[in-house]
């Protein structure tokens, strides 16, 4: 499943050929993704002039002034700016034609998903969408810290793991990340968030924000053109420690590195560099 650095890496590569244009006409291929796809889309949304493509978790917001568009790309979901007359394939779901600016060609946003796990969905002006309004803050920016990180995790029992992949106390840090992440930081991702010291939660924000800020930048090193019609964008390459390595050796210490499952996700760390 994308996480937030892949977001981050499409929001990037589609942001300039959107920011400016009006939507010229929204084309449904079918009614529902994840959820049923709400009707302003269609008849609110066009003619409208995208104002700012915006991140928040892992959902991406189009904005205008009659509302936003909310998207979310599930677990294989595609958004790619291509020539107006490229023809849909079968797992194409959605286009929205944009008007040219001055000197300029129209473009079409195109929403590609086989899965149909990514949701297209309406936020009304001066709203916060249900979806996101429980969500805790943005992993890159001053509100998230160790503090932060201490404090909510007094009398917690979870797994640190679990925990720090819990959206309502900091967004975007996915399996793979806080597998990392928690590497980085010398945790055990087994340990129960409230036995963590406010010590190791410092350093453990600090490894997250510098693990996704790393992603992101690989991210934009190993981008594809968001403009080909015949490929998929292409995210960073992940140079991981311990995440789906069960068995090999730790490039620290030598050991064996060890996976379980915590919570219905598979969970890898290295005994000796992790206490």
């Amino acid at each position: 499943m994308p996480e937030l650095p892949e977001v981050e890496t499409t929001r990037r590569g589609i942001a300039p050929h959107l920011i400016g244009r009006r939507i010229v006409s929204v084309t449904l291929r079918r009614a529902d993704l994840r959820w049923p796809i709400p009707r302003e889309i269609t008849e609110l949304l066009p003619g409208q002039r995208i104002d700012e493509v915006e991140r928040r978790a892992k959902y991406l917001l189009l904005h205008t002034h009659a509302g936003s568009a909310l998207m979310h790309l599930g677990m294989t979901g595609v958004l790619r700016v291509l020539p107006p007359d490229v023809a849909p394939g079968i797992h194409d779901h959605f286009d929205m034609l944009l008007e040219p600016l001055q000197g300029d060609r129209p473009r079409l946003l195109r929403f590609t998903d086989p899965r149909r796990f990514g949701c297209l969905l309406w936020q009304a002006p001066g709203t916060t969408h249900e979806l996101l309004a429980d969500l805790g803050p943005e992993p890159l920016t001053d509100a998230f810290d160790g503090d932060l990180l201490w404090h909510r995790s007094r009398g917690r029992k979870a797994a640190v793991k679990l925990f720090l992949m819990d959206n309502a106390i900091v967004v975007g840090v996915g399996n793979i990340y806080a597998s990392e992440a928690l590497f980085a930081a010398g945790i055990d991702p087994r340990r129960p968030a409230g036995s963590v010291s406010r010590a190791r939660y410092q350093r453990l924000a600090g490894e997250v924000k510098r693990i996704l800020a790393w992603a992101i930048e690989r991210g934009g090193t190993t981008l594809r053109d968001f403009l080909n019609p015949d490929g998929a964008p292409g995210y960073f390459f992940r140079e991981l420690f311990v995440y789906g390595r069960e068995g090999e050796p730790c490039k620290v210490c030598g050991s064996a590195i060890r996976q379980q499952v915590i919570g219905q996700r598979s969970t890898f760390w290295c005994p000796k560099c992790q206490k």
